[in-house]
């Protein structure tokens, strides 16, 4: 059976280019429909114009893509939402590359109704891919304004890294960390104690799969414990 939760727990996913934010999105939705949650994937909007229109957008069909994208995370009303990207990567795109900071205001006001918001690392290599990538040296000064923004919006971010498995678990720690703080549900003592348990478990080695858990004290069942319970 598969448990929901009645308002939307929404998860952005935010980072420079061919920093693994489609990958980890899929790797999320699969972890979490293993514990049997029911979770949207929303994937990217700027991707999908860019293959329907065979270019990048200009300068003035920027607002219409972060619209749109902000308009895909809210039309889902419940369950738990992992967004590839949010308004806010448009936004930023918008300032890097045409100098046009307008867009900041509405997807800052949008990021702040993510629960959690995970910032890709940028330790993954950068690999070509059509249309979107400009290459590697964007990443950087796109990372330092994504970092900006969310600052000085006042507006909390974990940042994520590991390849594989290891950014999977760095990823669902920081998800199950904010369920732990909204339900209090334990100590921060205890959850010092199980976090370094876990890692002790399979040092990020291993992709974190509630169903192939067979160990009763491990953070696989909180995790799939704190799901079902949210």
């Amino acid at each position: 059976m598969k448990s929901s939760v009645s308002t939307p727990f929404r998860i952005a996913l935010l980072g420079a280019e061919s920093t693994g934010k489609t990958q980890l999105a899929e790797h999320l939705l699969a972890a979490m429909q293993s514990c049997g949650v029911s979770v949207t994937h929303v994937p990217e909007t700027l991707r999908q114009w860019c293959d329907a229109h065979k270019r990048t957008p200009q300068v003035h069909e920027q607002s219409a893509i972060a619209m749109a994208q902000a308009d895909k995370v809210l039309s889902v009303q419940h369950g738990w939402v992992i967004a590839d990207t949010t308004a806010l990567m448009t936004a930023i795109y918008s300032d890097f590359l045409f100098q046009d900071p307008t867009l900041y205001a509405m997807a800052l006001q949008h990021q702040a109704l993510f629960d959690v918001t995970l910032l890709m690392g940028l330790d993954l290599p950068w690999v070509p891919d059509g249309l979107q990538r400009d290459g590697a040296h964007v990443r950087a000064p796109v990372d330092g304004l994504l970092r900006q923004a969310l600052s000085r919006a006042k507006l909390p971010f974990q940042v994520v890294y590991g390849h594989g498995p290891a950014r999977l678990n760095a990823a669902l720690w920081a998800v199950q960390d904010k369920l732990i703080r909204l339900k209090s549900a334990v100590s921060l003592e205890s959850q010092i104690e199980r976090t370094q348990s876990q890692f002790g478990l399979n040092q990020g080695r291993s992709a974190w799969r509630c169903d192939l858990c067979s160990d009763a004290g491990c953070e696989h069942r909180l995790f799939s414990d704190l799901l079902k319970q949210t």
